[in-house]
């Protein structure tokens, strides 16, 4: 699923016939390795997403993407030297993974100059950089300097310079009967299509070797050199047996036969959205949330280990009564006991046989003394035992509050959610509070959704807004869900004074499982009740409460259409 440089050369061309001529309205940059330029077009606007890690490419996209409340410098550099300014030109060497914006601007004092965006695409390498009318380097999202590169190096002020050329042939230039004396002396499989043709990835590769199985190589090799020439591709996705994506390219593919589901677009900014969209919000939400993760598990993981060592001290007191025993024992024979005998063995009488049991004694102390340090050492394993059974119960709440946390974090789909959670986990004292920060954010609405019958259902997003839906905005007759017994989020159906559907309580609860730890599970159990019955323990931590005349109900997570 790489991104190609014919796949650059279709989507080149694509540009050109959608952006050409068209004004930067705005640029933002949504994470470090990621801009996007809204271009102002006759058509309205239009974004071009820059993807340059995890999966880096360059397309029209459709995806709205959540920008930070502060934009990075080279945002506000591009923003300053590219703003208002047209698209004059969009170049490519030769099939491959660079794309060159040409920009008409002005300067601060109100010059034309001409500035250029080139935009490569090489894996873990993808940088983008801008250059000046003279071709030196303005900046670049990833500097290169002399301690990491002697051949090429990428800093303000120094001649931008193309990175090294593969030696390979491009089919726009070499000769069909060229490309495949090569290809045949490298031993005709689908590596030597690799290594021999500039710009494709190696689903094209083995496409082309096996086409060449039935049809043979040169006619192969002269249909792919046609269809790049004409730019005439076919925007084509493959899925996997269970219908996830899995391939992309610029023709159709045949290799699969019948076993994989091949669809086709009609752009390649469509095929390229399609595949990536949940892909990359998973992965930008998976960075942004990682200083959260590192912290939850360790926190998770000290709260276990303490839990842990309680328990096993708490073991430890189980043995007490023996303690208070002996030191009955020794009180009742203190006349039988000799002072400075290191041990008394008298009868038991707590037992049923009256058996006879030795005692250790100090023998620098008196019996009577022997007696109260057995009572003292009672005493302290009492209170001991108490003071532990309230400590583990504090901590297993407390990691019982932490792993839910861990579980809404994991459900996190927009930076607003994000910030909710950071929030949450600062009034807890789990995070340091921002210095110079005055007003708190707007509290996000509860995600909605509507039951096939008419039925709003109501979804937290997290553990404060789980105690505001169901607490404060819930009305009594209102029907409250979750979960049984799996962290989760609470799921109210309103009623709006109306007897709530079985059909609308069965949705709400796939939704509750869906919205759970247990969402890529079958048979989910999940608890409903009536809002009235669902009350909250004095002091618990935020999403904590306890309910009562509650039935359960089976379900397979499933999220229904949202309002």
């Amino acid at each position: 699923m790489a991104f190609d440089g014919i796949m650059m050369t279709m989507v080149k061309k694509e540009l050109r016939a959608n952006l050409l001529g068209a004004r930067v309205n705005q640029i933002y940059q949504p994470a470090r390795d990621e801009l996007v330029f809204a271009f102002r077009t006759q058509e309205g606007v239009k974004k071009l997403l820059i993807r340059l890690s995890d999966s880096p490419r360059v397309h029209i996209s459709a995806c709205s993407i959540e920008n930070p409340p502060v934009p990075p410098m080279m945002c506000m550099l591009l923003r300053k030297r590219l703003g208002g300014a047209r698209l004059s030109e969009i170049s490519q060497p030769k099939n491959e993974r660079i794309l060159c914006l040409h920009f008409d601007a002005l300067n601060e004092i109100g010059d034309r100059e001409m500035l250029r965006l080139y935009i490569e695409i090489m894996g873990r390498y993808s940088n983008a950089i801008l250059t000046g009318g003279d071709g030196s380097v303005i900046d670049s999202i990833k500097r290169i300097d002399f301690s990491e590169s002697e051949e090429r190096v990428l800093l303000p002020k120094l001649p931008y310079t193309l990175p090294p050329m593969q030696d390979k042939l491009c089919i726009e230039e070499a000769s069909v009967s060229e490309i495949c004396r090569r290809i045949i002396d490298l031993g005709g499989d689908d590596r030597a299509v690799l290594n021999t043709i500039q710009g494709i990835s190696p689903i094209i590769a083995r496409e082309v070797a096996f086409r060449a199985q039935s049809e043979g190589l040169d006619a192969v090799i002269e249909a792919l050199k046609e269809q790049v020439e004409n730019g005439m591709g076919q925007p084509t996705l493959v899925y996997k047996s269970d219908g996830a994506p899995m391939d992309f390219c610029f023709m159709d593919i045949r290799q699969y036969g019948g076993a994989l589901k091949i669809k086709h677009f009609d752009t390649y900014s469509e095929l390229l959205d399609s595949f990536f969209s949940d892909r990359d919000r998973l992965a930008r939400m998976k960075a942004k949330s990682a200083d959260l993760n590192r912290l939850l598990s360790n926190t998770v993981d000290r709260l276990a280990r303490k839990i842990n060592l309680q328990k096993a001290d708490l073991k430890k007191c189980a043995d007490r009564e023996q303690l208070r025993i002996k030191g009955d024992l020794l009180q009742a024979n203190l006349y039988r006991i000799e002072k400075g005998a290191s041990s008394a063995t008298v009868e038991n009488y707590y037992a049923e046989d009256n058996a006879p049991i030795t005692i250790p004694l100090n023998p620098a102390i008196t019996p009577a003394m022997n007696a109260q340090r057995y009572y003292k050492e009672y005493n302290k394993a009492k209170t001991r035992e108490t003071m532990l059974t309230a400590q583990i119960a504090k901590a297993s709440q407390e990691l019982e509050y932490i792993e839910s946390v861990q579980d809404m974090l994991s459900r996190c789909e927009t930076e607003a959610e994000l910030s909710a959670i950071r929030a949450e986990l600062r009034e807890q004292g789990y995070l340091r509070p921002v210095k110079g920060a005055k007003r708190k954010d707007k509290p996000l609405p509860p995600i909605e959704y509507q039951s096939s019958d008419g039925f709003r259902i109501l979804v937290g997003r997290n553990n404060v807004q789980n105690d505001t839906l169901t607490l404060r905005t819930a009305r009594k007759s209102d029907i409250w869900l979750h979960t049984k017994n799996i962290h989760g989020t609470h799921v109210i159906i309103v009623s709006d004074g109306r007897e709530v559907s079985g059909t609308a309580i069965l949705e709400a609860a796939q939704i509750a499982a869906a919205h759970s730890k247990a969402k890529d599970s079958a048979q989910v159990p999940v608890d409903y009740t009536a809002v009235r019955n669902v009350s909250k323990p004095a002091g618990a931590k935020p999403g904590k409460v306890i309910y009562v005349n509650y039935k359960t109900v089976y379900v397979t997570p499933k999220k229904e259409i949202l309002l």
